[in-house]
């Protein structure tokens, strides 16, 4: 563990030179750094540029900012006392309020986003990893994993994004990659595959390092894809966890103290070293707006939460309820086939969508027109949704809000004569057929009455003749039948 110490103590020369240097933030109240300007590191602790990144040139004509005043790309909000913020959200990626978004600095154990990402990328929850031998150092965050120890992916998880736990990183990243470089290498591919451009990694743990960095605007872009897969956001947004896999059952805590305080946070990562400050990346829900916050190089604890609360409450003060819908609450009702019914499909559960100024909010019932068969009460036959701006805000399945068996025979047929488009096709057919049927009775009986009158008029001789030739053919049938007999 020579190389982590070395990084470390190369940390604290980094975070000595930043203070002296004036790098650290002002007082509430003072003016802000020129966004974009950094302080100039000392020599040698310049960060390194990711791979293939250019210096972004300025274009002709475009004129600098007044001393004193926000870079172009800032977005105002409320006063922050951070080196570095921003507040999106999730939904359309519009930055509501930011303060050097792209500036690039430490970020501490939020890198263990990209840790976590990388790991549930290339891992099973439930396969179980071999813990490397760790040599901590003081005042490191550990789980306390003992060498050869086994842990689930999925335990690794909450102890790398709860308490923070570098074990569990380093643990990760071996099982992962099968050893830390090139699993960190995996970690900046993936960071460019995300379009996380002024982002670089070191190690998977946010050790302090010159070549360990990224931007709020970066670090938010990542825990929005982080909040895309449903364990991860779930990990994040859980204040304690029992860890069931190991050598022993362990409880864990969430660093996050907003997850306790205000039940509407949803994560998602802390971290603090000398160099970084202390960072907070927040998220929260307002009626199906997700926010995504980010503090880099605060001074506290403290001031880091009251920061974050700040751009999450200035946040949701821009959005307005603009759809709902109530559990049980009737959206749909199709057609009972063959019966002159209907059902009722109710919503799921409660739903809220909330909006800011200008966007469009439609809301789209998926149901059915009629239902066939037999239906199972609470049964799923369509939707809701919610769109603002055409991105999905909230989707909510219909249920069968009863039984109901399928229809007889009987209704079956009932309800086809009754049917006009059916009734009348059918009359006219009938009509026809009745038709035919007179006229053939009447031909029948003509043809009789002609049969009776021509009988009538016969002679004797007539009928004698008639008999005589009837006789005669039949003698000559019984010939030709004793002729092949023989």
């Amino acid at each position: 563990m020579r190389s982590r110490r070395a990084r470390l103590t190369g940390s604290a020369l980094v975070a000595a030179a930043i203070v002296v240097l004036g790098a650290a933030p002002g007082s509430q109240g003072q003016k802000p750094e020129a966004a974009g300007k950094p302080a100039k590191p000392a020599a040698g602790d310049k960060p390194a540029k990711p791979a293939g990144q250019k210096p972004a040139k300025k274009k002709k004509g475009e004129a600098k900012p007044p001393k004193g005043e926000k870079s172009p790309r800032d977005v105002v909000g409320p006063p922050i006392d951070s080196r570095a913020w921003i507040l999106i959200d999730a939904r359309d990626g519009e930055v509501l309020a930011s303060g050097s978004p792209d500036r690039p600095l430490p970020i501490a154990s939020a890198t263990k986003l990209m840790t976590a990402e990388l790991a549930l990328k290339e891992l099973p929850p439930n396969k179980l990893l071999t813990a490397p031998a760790y040599d901590a150092l003081k005042g490191e965050s550990i789980l306390g994993l003992s060498a050869g120890e086994k842990m689930s992916t999925r335990d690794l998880l909450y102890a790398l994004l709860l308490p923070s736990a570098n074990d569990a990183a380093e643990t990760l990243a071996i099982g992962a990659a099968g050893n830390e470089r090139r699993f960190v290498a995996e970690m900046n591919r993936r960071a460019r595959l995300l379009g996380l451009d002024n982002t670089h990694y070191a190690n998977p743990i946010g050790l302090d390092d010159p070549n360990n960095y990224s931007t709020a605007r970066d670090v938010t872009t990542l825990a929005g894809n982080l909040l895309e897969r449903p364990l991860l956001a779930r990990i994040v947004n859980t204040q304690s966890a029992l860890l069931k896999t190991g050598a022993e059952p362990r409880r864990i805590e969430s660093r996050n103290t907003l997850l306790a305080s205000e039940p509407w946070v949803t994560g998602v990562k802390t971290g603090h070293t000398l160099g970084a400050g202390y960072v907070l990346v927040g998220s929260a829900n307002v009626d199906g707006a997700s926010l995504i916050s980010a503090v880099l190089g605060a001074r506290s604890e403290s001031a880091r939460d009251a920061d974050t609360l700040k751009l999450l409450n200035y946040g949701a003060s821009l959005y307005k309820p603009k759809a709902s819908g109530e559990r049980g609450e009737k959206f749909a009702s199709p057609q009972l086939d063959y019966r002159d019914e209907q059902l009722s499909l109710v919503a799921a559960k409660s739903f809220k969508v909330a909006a800011r100024k200008g966007q469009k909010v439609e809301t789209t019932v998926d149901a059915p027109d009629e239902v066939s068969g037999k239906i199972k009460k609470g049964q799923p036959l369509g939707r809701v949704l919610v769109t603002v701006d055409g991105n999905p805000a909230a989707k909510v399945a219909l249920l069968a809000a009863t039984g109901e068996p399928a229809a007889s025979f009987k209704q079956k047929l009932t309800h086809t004569l009754s049917n006009p488009f059916i009734l009348i096709p059918v009359a006219l057919f009938a009509i026809v057929v009745i038709v035919l049927l007179a006229r053939r009775g009447r031909r029948a009986v003509q043809d009789h009455r002609v049969a009776r009158e021509e009988a009538k008029v016969r002679t004797p001789d007539d009928r004698r003749q008639m008999h005589q030739e009837r006789m005669r053919r039949r003698q000559e049938r019984a010939s030709r039948r004793r002729d092949e007999d023989q």
